[in-house]
């Protein structure tokens, strides 16, 4: 969080507005932090989005774009792989903003599985609000132990390596990650 990955993400879909392309924007649901029909930076960048409950609405709402924005993709889900592929092999562009790893410092998916399908990746960090080196992780501030806690910077700060402190315990136990991988292999 706090890296300026919407920033860049608006900046994108801002030239390709410019270039005169046909461009669709989307955000989930689950995200009203600043606006419900735009999609807004921490340092209130804005641009018109459309809110989705689930990925397949994209498909339905891009038939003409050129280019599609998929801001917090870690939000909509593993169906958002096979919809960004399938638009991008109708020759879409497709741009999509997100979280990789979730508070405990583990995968977020779907953005893993995009990383591996893109052409293109651009990692933002922020800077650690202890030390001031850049900052891959997000540390949670506020109790929870909800995967999911939408917020801002009364729930997270930036963190570098050193800095981060994982939720104990920070990974599954490999009992249960063996048992997990048993059930659905």
């Amino acid at each position: 969080m706090f890296s300026g990955k919407t920033e860049e993400l608006i900046r994108r879909l801002t030239r390709a507005q410019i270039a005169k392309q046909k461009v669709e924007i989307f955000k989930p649901k689950i995200d009203t932090r600043y606006a419900k029909t735009e999609i807004v930076s921490h340092s209130r960048l804005t641009i018109p989005s459309r809110l989705v409950d689930n990925p397949w609405e994209i498909l339905e709402h891009a038939r003409d774009a050129e280019v599609v924005g998929v801001d917090e993709a870690q939000f909509l889900g593993l169906d958002l792989v096979t919809v960004v592929q399938t638009l991008a092999d109708q020759g879409k562009r497709v741009i999509c903003a997100g979280l990789d790893t979730d508070y405990r410092g583990l995968p977020f998916e779907p953005v893993p599985q995009l990383l591996c399908v893109a052409e293109y990746i651009d990692k933002t960090l922020a800077v650690c609000m202890q030390c001031g080196n850049p900052a891959k992780h997000t540390q949670r501030i506020v109790e929870s132990e909800e995967r999911i806690l939408v917020g801002e910077y009364e729930a997270y700060e930036p963190r570098c390596r050193k800095c981060f402190v994982p939720p104990l315990p920070p990974y599954p136990d490999s009992n249960q990650l063996a048992l997990t991988m048993t059930k659905k292999g």
